[in-house]
């Protein structure tokens, strides 16, 4: 049996100008089943009827739930005409006091406020810092390796280049083939016309190997390898293995972001080399269909028309994007915050980070090196 009464609301039964309110207001009392619907709905009936007089002196025991419940069906105002007991009135006095919560609407910054402009500008300089941070402790780390390589991390770089190079032979292939296939049909349509099918091969072997070999591998590993690189960061970040590392004295740019670095500077260059192969091979294919070349002449005459110069700066290409790619991933990978909001945002923003700064660097070799290799 419980040991309180159960709370009751009576109304007048002419014109429900009073309300008497007895029993226990209590939690517990109010948790009570069927009891809470019953008093909600014999609260409801005395707001809609404006009720004028309460009578609460015969409430045996009352607490902030069941005052709030009185003081949502008063409209949030203490009534004219209230009665209730000395013990009691604290509560109401209290309620009184908060008043209605007042929030204040978050003032709308448009994008080309100055406060917005201000705030891109700290936030580029912060990336910038942090980027130059990580380089100076790659640095570091690399000179570190490079006097001890008998403790290096190569167990690392070796699962690393597996991962970033080997598993990623496959997709670079198809779209190294298919675009050779796309290029060559393209270009033979309008070398048909004026009687320039010999030049085919300068085309596709100059396009390919200096340019679009080397750009092709490095977004599809950016998209592919540098979003696995920052998720990989950013879910050591939520899971706390990363504060673990630092505890254990394990320095995470010895230890993770070396090995990234180191792999993907390998393994670019001959995916570069692999990308150049089947995209040759996929327009050598179309150049025979199309214009009935044959193979032996496609192979004959491609070393003649692509100067061994081309081949270097498409490897030195893939060295570069290969270590700017795990920069930019292991970067964003570090900043992201121990929630699972930062990391789907983070692991985008690298991905198109990384391909920016791939395009970026090879406008910046095309104008290095805008008179070698012809």
């Amino acid at each position: 049996m419980p040991d309180h009464v159960a709370p009751s609301l009576g109304l007048s039964q002419d014109d429900h100008a009073t309300a008497t309110a007895s029993g226990s207001w209590h939690v517990r009392a109010l948790t009570e089943p069927q009891t809470m619907a019953r008093i909600n709905l014999a609260l409801k009936t005395a707001g809609s009827s404006k009720t004028k007089h309460w009578d609460l002196s015969q409430i045996e025991a009352l607490d902030y739930i069941g005052a709030q419940l009185l003081w949502n069906a008063w409209g949030k105002q203490r009534p004219s005409d209230l009665k209730l007991a000395p013990q009691h009135e604290d509560f109401f006095e209290r309620l009184e006091e908060t008043g209605t919560l007042d929030m204040r609407k978050a003032q709308k910054k448009h994008w080309y406020s100055l406060d917005a402009i201000l705030q891109r500008k700290l936030n580029l300089v912060d990336h910038l810092l942090g980027f130059v941070t990580l380089i100076g402790q790659l640095t570091i780390d690399f000179g570190r390796f490079l006097r001890q390589p008998q403790r290096g991390p190569w167990k690392e770089i070796s699962a690393n280049i597996f991962h970033t190079g080997y598993q990623a032979l496959g997709i670079t292939a198809l779209v190294g083939f298919l675009i050779g296939v796309v290029l060559s049909y393209l270009s033979a349509q309008q070398l048909h016309q004026f009687g320039g099918d010999i030049y085919l091969v300068n085309i596709l072997g100059m396009a390919v190997i200096r340019e679009l070999g080397p750009l092709l591998a490095a977004i599809l590993v950016a998209g592919r390898s540098g979003s696995s690189i920052t998720a990989q960061l950013g879910v050591m970040r939520v899971t706390e293995e990363l504060d673990a590392m630092l505890v254990m004295g394990m320095p995470h740019g010895f230890r993770l972001i070396l090995p990234k670095v180191i792999a993907l500077a390998i393994s670019m260059p001959l995916l570069v080399v692999w990308t150049d192969a089947m995209a040759l091979i996929g327009g050598m294919v179309a150049a025979n269909l199309e214009l009935g070349m044959s193979y032996k002449y496609f192979l004959r005459e491609l070393p003649d028309a692509v100067p061994l110069a081309n081949y270097w700066i498409g490897l030195g290409k893939g060295v570069v994007f290969g270590g700017l790619i795990a920069l930019v991933a292991c970067h964003f990978g570090l900043r992201i915050k121990a929630n699972t909001e930062s990391l789907g945002q983070g692991t985008t923003i690298s991905v198109v980070t990384a391909i920016t700064i791939v395009i970026l660097a090879d406008a910046v070799f095309a104008i290095i090196f805008t008179g070698v290799g012809f």
